[in-house]
């Protein structure tokens, strides 16, 4: 079974950006990563999210972000964030992205105000006016806006939306958004929930992990997909202990670490994320060395 047949689908990874000591943007290790997942089997790319720490660029380093991605892997392999604090930047952001040829974007609802249902439709529809499809970012726990599957059909029957990245975590929504909105495209948005969501129906993950190992977990999502469990089984269980640390607060220096630990440059963030404690690091060495020791990549 074909699993992507459109730009959105698919094994798309939140890039993780690598930093300098100096944390200045590497662009050039930058546009060598993007190449390295697609060429490992992943989809697409998905810069200027969470993971890519958008909120600590410069408007400069932003753009450039997108302009490397589409360089290194072509436009519709690209789901720009869009993300901003208010809905007219994010319009400009989906606006650049178009300019630059990406696929789709993905829109968080507003970020740092509590908007009820009338100020979340209003925000998509002034960036839907950008004329890029757009993918929802349903994230309460950051964004304090739940994207209800109520709210999402409302979206989807007005035509603002063609897909959802679901981060809650609560599989039971899985179904009620394919009751209510048939159409709209389910994508996995936390890694630790990926064979629960694929085996729901999901048509693409927007993912973490595949920064360190992306061999493995391209293999996982496929097997998910296609419901093979006696494939799919055995990997998740192995790659469990590394995939729920995207749902922690700590997912992009985790993330990162797993990448160097793996031989790929993460790097260093930018504040106010701190480094690892030392717990943690430990920890998240350990279940990388393990699943190297593996063969898992």
């Amino acid at each position: 079974m074909e699993h992507r047949t459109k730009p959105w689908q698919g094994v798309m990874v939140a890039t993780a950006l690598p930093l300098r000591d100096d944390l200045s943007v590497d662009f050039d290790a930058y546009a060598e990563h993007c190449r390295w997942l697609v060429e490992n089997g992943c989809d697409g790319v998905v810069p200027n999210g969470s993971l890519g720490e958008y909120q600590t660029l410069t408007p400069e380093e932003r753009a450039k972000v997108i302009e490397t991605a589409v360089a290194a892997v072509g436009g519709p392999n690209v789901m720009a964030g869009a993300g901003a604090y208010g809905a007219a930047e994010s319009r400009r952001w989906a606006e650049q992205a178009g300019e630059a040829g990406c696929g789709s974007v993905l829109l968080l609802p507003p970020n740092t105000y509590r908007a009820d249902e009338r100020a979340v439709i209003a925000h998509y529809r002034e960036v839907a006016k950008a004329g890029v499809p757009i993918v929802a970012y349903n994230n309460p726990y950051d964004t304090k806006v739940d994207l209800t599957p109520a709210l999402l059909a409302k979206l989807h029957e007005e035509g603002l939306i063609v897909a959802v990245k679901e981060f809650t975590g609560d599989v039971r929504r899985a179904y009620e958004i394919a009751e209510l909105a048939p159409g709209l495209d389910l994508l996995i948005g936390s890694d630790d929930v990926l064979l629960e969501l694929a085996v729901a129906g999901a048509v693409g993950w927007i993912a973490g992990y595949p920064n360190a190992l992306p061999a493995s977990n391209v293999a996982l999502y496929k097997a998910a997909v296609a419901r093979d469990l006696e494939t799919a089984l055995p990997l998740y269980r192995a790659l469990h202990p590394l995939l729920r640390w995207d749902s922690k607060t700590e997912f992009v220096q985790a993330i990162k670490l797993s990448m160097d630990v793996a031989g790929r440059h993460g790097g260093p963030c930018r504040r106010p994320r701190e480094a690892l404690t030392d717990e943690q690091a430990a920890v998240i060495r350990a279940a990388t060395e393990k699943v190297l020791a593996e063969g898992l990549r």
